[in-house]
């Protein structure tokens, strides 16, 4: 994700020279030159985008041949075309294809076995019920379509010189397209004009990437018309951009202006199709992508697809069985062939010219026509319809709903929910997976200091104690959620309603528990971020700043100076946004107009915090009920330093001094005069509003909170400058040159200002200690050997460490840089990696501040769940830092040398990742007991990931809630996503979703075992059921002289299969339980039986066709031997057989199923009335049915026989003996966990609690033995809170 925005820079020092992103006086190197670095993008391949409407339509025409107009269509299919490519789509699965065959094949006269009509049955059956499927998905698919692209929106036209409404399907590339607050964007466009004077606009991609905070677009550069209405008919500028693609955080391309002056577009000034424009009145773009050319459309990949481990195991199994019907075709082929040869001209045959061995091979494929059941074709239906319904139940526990945040499970992929009853390698990312990734300001060190904040510490307690931490975490999450203090319609949707902010007056002496529970959410600003107490000895330095009656010293001004600049790093160097909260909505456009004429105030967000700051003000504005802004006056484009008279007395520490002149005092206090009339003092209080804060990430939000903890106020940002309160001096308003956002492989975030009080130049930079630590000077610097003594104190204590530094630029320094830095920008070819050059060029030689150090607690049961995880056998870990992990490496190797912890940061990894080293990195932590990954980027992830699943050759699963987990999750064999605090980026990736890291627990080993073993018991009584009955006709024709006869009609031979015995396995694959949950949940190590592919493996395949083909000997053999040398006819002697071989495969479906219910034995007692009413309707009522023969009354004379009945019991008992004294016996003599399980199951209450005590003891005794050490890779991203969960957990995933 890209955390960071980048925004233009700000006049300089001159008002009559402009810096911005233009061209380079220096002509840049040619095109080609440039394309000829990367062979993938050729220098024809860009577009140029001009307006529609206007002076340039010729050059338009030209250009927009090949744009798509701006409908989607999500369908597969038309009216017309629904059949040809539904069944073109069908044939591509070799099932089909085969069934296929067959009907063509029966079509042929010599090979002929069945009525034609009848061989068609299977086959049409199957395809019309997927055939419908399709159709009512592709169904939905079109109103959704057709509600999308009838939706209106307005757009200018040439012709009439307004803006009218139009379809969105209407809309073109080149369009100008005029939005309203809480619109959405009809397609991808570049931001030419925002009602907010700053040119700024907020807009929500939840509908995009799932993540509801809001993020800043900005109008492009230097338009003739900014800062004015837009008029269409002025603007002539061109637009030179990248082909369409689908990376949502790239845009690059250049705009050109009149005078061929070009500025650089960014992702910044593109407004992406699908996202919702919010707190702006108006905003107006020009269309650059459309329809199916913007990336939302290109990111719209469809639902995801993965094969399954237990498919591929099946389609092995698919080639065994075709293998065994060639070679049963082939028996029955040369035994035609002989028995022709031995019978010369037999009176009983019509008289043939054909030659044996001809007659032979056209026996093969009447055979191949018979015997065709034995490829089960109604499987792969089966399985989808098995897995429907397991998803439902998944998707449908109340276990798995998490009340706080309204979410349920999410079952993205629909065809490997039973991959999660196999997983044996569990990789998980560690912040917001296993933490609440939200983060809490503990403790800090500044120059070299460290300033511990236990009063944070014991005012969480107390905050934990009162009940307010479930409270908070349900706020939190629906901040994210609901919008409404944010909506255009609390804010009247006015032209200022982004740089609105409620002016607020704080008491300066409250309770620790108010601070805490009395605080504004927002997106990462719950009351646990902005609960900061500050250190005393820290907030007494500070003061010194602001207190002039003490003298300070040399060395106290130094420090004090480098504690400034720490607290303005945290508070400018993030992209944290200030969002107006207020509670009673402005009536009107004109009444703020009005109210910013009478106060004169210039537009800058400022909130007031102390009581130093005029009262009259905020009482002014609480009284109008209404919130306002305030900006200092600035009489020159130029920024200028700021100062004042610092004040006798210092502020209280989170409330910083306001700055005020006498005028615009006693002007406030007679305006609050005349207003406070209406409204009492009372009313005033509780009418103020707080400061809220919209960040991208937990970290900013509390680092900004941390300041604000010490007066240092963030009061507003906007692309240009940053208003910040510092105690003793005001409002300082701070020109933001760049921003140079953070970057995964460069670990951190910079931004180039002006300081404020001295007017140098500085780079603040923020990011990981290790990259940091390595860029600040290295002089052998006492403060440097200090604070990493200090994050180390913090590493031990589970804090997550960011380390802050800066850097002093000279004005050349800055004129070199800012000269390549400018052409970097305009660059369409290679940007990143030229953005990357630049900043990493400036962000040298820095000179450390201090480090802070954060808390993220653990979510809820997550040491439980990770003990279970270790417990069922899977091996995996979570992010964590070197420095966590080193007191506890350092103990585990004194005992054992096989019981370690190896560690391994981002930069060794890349070594490690090589060809030639992987192997012996594989093998080194195979060896030990856990592997951490720390520091690592995203593609580190998956290549671990990748590493160890390919090597292995084990299931992997990969769990994470960011978009830096979505590469890791992708590789994955079972990719899970967390629908946590930052955003739906890894959920929209995933395979699963789940709201709480504790949730992976019952889905694994609950959900994921039942799935498993529902699924192979089904796929392998398929092919027991198809092998047992296609057996029965082979036996037949060792007594028909393999002729291709049956002993039974073509229709119950036909339907046997597909009506009769079908319905009872779905029940079975999708309700059957082995073991309860509960027992599951306790006994994780049942979970085993299912990584170790215990019920499918290939013994256990070819076991259950042995089994089929003695029980069809059986069902074939005694019915034979019971009416040898009778005078039945075929079909009489096919009853008996039919109707014992239902019984045997019903009640072999009883025996195997671990649960039986009504449900189940209705259904079973249904197809056994369904098989007998069907075949006595048939025998009485079809003549010609069966052409040649007729089955007239044959199965009702048959079934009023006695023998019959005494036949197909006598079979039925003998062909299940076998089966049922071999589960007898092995589950008494060497019983499984699982049927253990089951035994225990079925014990008293109490017995029950105490054999599962001693079951569980004894597993924990020989889990914990020396034998047993696991071995555990790992991937992960940032930091901490391991200590936490390695004491409960073995330290499975540290």
């Amino acid at each position: 994700m890209e955390r960071f925005r980048w925004l233009r820079h700000l006049q300089l020092v001159s008002t009559d020279r402009r810096r911005g992103w233009y061209t380079s006086p220096i002509s840049p190197p040619p095109k080609s030159s440039v394309d000829a670095q990367d062979p993938q993008r050729l220098s024809g391949k860009r577009r140029v985008v001009v307006l529609r409407s206007g002076p340039h339509y010729a050059e338009y025409s030209r250009f927009s041949k090949g744009f798509q107009d701006n409908s989607i269509r999500t369908t597969k299919y038309t009216l017309f075309s629904f059949i040809p490519m539904n069944l073109f789509q069908q044939f591509h699965r070799a099932a089909n294809l085969y069934f296929l065959f067959l009907v063509l094949l029966n079509w042929v006269p010599v090979v002929e076995a069945f009525q034609k009509e009848i061989t068609m049955i299977p086959l049409a059956v199957v395809l019309t019920v997927i055939a419908f499927k399709d159709a009512m998905e592709d169904y939905r698919r079109y109103q959704y379509d057709k509600k999308i692209n009838t939706t209106l929106t307005h757009v200018y036209s040439g012709k009439q010189q307004r803006y009218v409404e139009r379809r969105w399907a209407d809309v073109c590339v080149g369009d100008l397209v005029r939005l309203c607050c809480n619109e959405i964007i009809p397609a991808d466009m570049v931001l030419l004009y925002s009602s907010d004077p700053n040119g700024v606009c907020h807009i929500e991609t939840a509908n995009l990437d799932g993540e509801t905070n809001l993020k800043q677009r900005q109008v492009v550069r230097d338009l003739p018309q900014q800062g004015s209405e837009f008029t269409p008919e002025s603007f002539s500028s061109r637009i030179e951009c990248e082909n369409p693609n689908n990376d949502l955080r790239r845009f690059r391309g250049f705009m050109e202006h009149s005078g061929k002056v070009r500025v650089g577009l960014h992702s910044e000034n593109l407004l992406l199709r699908s996202c919702t424009v919010r707190n702006t009145e108006t905003v107006v773009g020009i269309v650059v992508y459309a329809g199916h050319e913007t990336k939302a459309m290109q990111n719209n990949s469809g639902p995801r697809y993965k094969r399954s481990k237990l498919e591929r195991r099946l389609n092995v199994d698919v080639l065994w069985s075709v293998a065994l019907l060639l070679i049963m075709c082939f028996v029955a082929a040369v035994g035609h062939g002989f028995w022709l040869i031995e019978f010369e001209d037999p009176i009983f045959m019509i008289p043939d010219a054909t030659h044996p061995a001809l007659a032979a091979f056209y026996m093969f494929w009447t055979m191949i026509i018979v015997l065709q059941v034995l490829i089960p074709i109604s499987l792969y239906v089966s399985i989808e319809i098995v897995k429907l319904g397991q998803i439902y139940f998944i998707q449908n526990d109340v276990d798995l709903y998490n009340p706080v945040s309204d979410t349920a499970v999410q079952c993205r992929a629909l065809n490997i929910t039973e991959d999660l009853g196999q997983i044996q390698y569990l990789f998980s990312d560690k912040t917001g997976t296993l933490t609440e990734n939200r983060m809490l300001f503990r403790r800090c060190t500044v120059a070299g200091s460290e300033y511990p904040h236990h009063e944070n510490a014991v005012s969480l307690e107390q905050y934990e104690e009162q009940g307010c931490g479930e409270a908070d975490r349900s706020l939190t999450l629906r901040s994210r959620t609901s919008r409404k203090s944010l909506s255009c319609k609390s804010l009247s949707c006015n032209r200022s309603s982004v740089s609105l902010n409620t002016l607020t007056g704080e008491s300066e002496t409250h309770s620790v528990h108010d601070t805490l529970c009395r605080q504004t959410q927002g997106a990462f600003s719950g009351t646990m971020e902005c609960a900061v107490v500050p250190d005393p000895q820290l907030q007494l330095k500070l003061s010194m700043f602001s207190s002039p009656m003490r003298p300070p010293l040399h060395q106290d001004t130094a420090e004090v100076s480098q504690i400034l600049d720490f607290f303005l790093a945290l508070t400018v160097c993030n992209t944290v946004v200030q969002m107006p909260v207020a509670r009673t909505p402005l009536r009107s456009l004109e009444e703020m107009k009005a109210m910013f004429q009478k106060l004169s105030l210039p537009r800058f967000p400022y909130s007031p915090h102390n009581t130093d700051a005029p009262p009259s003000i905020s009482k002014k504005l609480f009284t109008m009920g209404r919130s306002a802004s305030y900006f200092p006056n600035s009489g020159s484009q130029t920024p200028a330093p700021i100062t004042g008279s610092f004040s006798s007395t210092p502020p209280a520490p989170s409330t910083p001094a306001l700055l005020s002149s006498g005028a615009e005092e006693a002007d406030d206090e007679k305006l609050a005069k005349e207003t406070s009339v209406e409204e009492s003092e009372s009313d005033d209080e509780d009418e103020e509003d707080k400061l809220l804060y919209e960040a991208e990430s937990p970290d900013e939000a509390a680092l900004v909170q941390a300041a604000k903890a010490y007066g240092i106020t963030l009061l507003g940002r906007s692309p240009e400058q940053v208003l910040v309160a510092v105690p003793g001096t005001g409002p300082l308003s701070i020109p933001l040159l760049h921003v140079l956002p953070f970057h995964s492989a460069r670990k951190r975030m910079s931004v180039v200002v002006r300081h404020p009080l001295t007017g140098e130049l500085v780079v603040y930079t923020k990011g990981a200690d290790n990259i940091i630590m390595e860029l600040a000077k290295q002089a052998g610097d006492e403060v440097m050997e200090q604070t990493q003594r200090h994050l180390d104190q913090y590493a031990r204590e589970g804090l997550r460490t960011l380390c802050v530094a800066k850097k002093v630029l000279g004005e050349q320094e800055y004129e070199a840089w800012l000269k390549r830095h400018e052409y970097a920008e305009t660059s369409i070819e290679n940007r990143e990696e030229l953005l990357l050059e630049s900043a990493e060029r400036l962000e040298t030689d820095l000179t450390l501040l201090g480090a802070t150090g954060i808390v993220d607690r653990l979510q809820e049961e997550v040491p439980e769940t990770i003990e279970a995880l270790q417990e069922a056998g899977i091996k995996g870990t979570c992010e964590a830092r070197l420095q966590e992990l080193q007191l506890e490496l350092w103990q585990v190797s004194k005992t054992d040398a096989s019981d370690c912890v190896l560690v391994i940061d981002g930069h060794t990894l890349d070594f490690a990742l090589l060809n030639e080293l992987q192997g012996a990195f594989l093998d080194l932590s195979c060896s030990c007991r856990s592997v951490i990954c720390c520091r690592s980027t995203p593609l580190q992830k998956s290549q671990v990931v990748r590493l160890v699943r390919d090597s292995l050759k084990v299931m992997t699963l990969a769990i994470g809630d960011g978009a830096n987990d979505v590469s890791m999750i992708q590789v994955a064999d079972v990719g899970v996503g967390i629908s946590g605090q930052e955003g739906m980026q890894a959920v929209m990736s995933s395979d699963f979703a789940i709201s709480r890291f504790k949730f992976l627990r019952k889905l694994i080993l609950v959900h994921g075992h039942w799935c498993y073993a529902r699924l192979a018991n089904m796929i392998l009584y398929f092919f027991y059921k198809n092998v047992m009955y296609v057996n029965l006709l082979f036996w037949y024709q060792f007594f028909c002289g393999f002729s291709g006869s049956m002993m039974t009609n073509s229709w119950v031979s036909i339907f046997f299969n597909l009506l009769f015995t079908s319905v009872p396995p779905l029940i079975y694959g999708v309700l059957d339980k082995d073991v309860s949950p509960e027992t599951l949940m306790e006994l994780p190590h049942l979970y085993k039986s299912g990584q170790n592919s215990q019920a499918y493996l290939p013994s256990t395949f070819w076991l259950t066709i042995l089994d089929a083909f003695y029980q069809s000997l059986v069902c074939f053999f005694i019915p034979y031997f019971a009416y040898v040398g009778s005078d039945i006819g075929v079909f009489s002697f096919g009853s008996p057989i039919n109707a014992s071989a239902l019984l045997i495969i019903l009640l072999h479906q009883v025996i195997e199923s671990r649960t039986l219910t009504w449900i189940h034995g209705s259904l079973l007692l249904f197809s056994t009335l369904f098989y007998f009413a069907f075949v006595l309707l048939f025998s009485v009522t079809c003549v010609t049915c069966n052409s040649p023969t007729n089955p007239y009354g044959i199965e009702t004379k048959i079934m009023s026989e006695a023998l019959f009945y005494l036949v197909c019991g006598l079979t039925t008992v003998l062909a299940l003996l076998p089966r049922i004294l071999f589960r007898a016996f092995s589950n008494t003599t060497c019983p499984s966990d699982l049927v253990r399980a089951q035994k225990m199951e079925r014990l008293p209450a109490q017995d029950y609690e105490s054999s599962l005590k001693k079951w569980k003891k004894s597993k924990t005794t020989e889990r914990l033995s020396p034998r047993g050490v696991p071995q555990n890779p790992s991937v992960n991203a940032d930091a901490s809170n391991i200590t936490e969960c390695a004491p409960r957990s073995g330290a499975v995933l540290s």
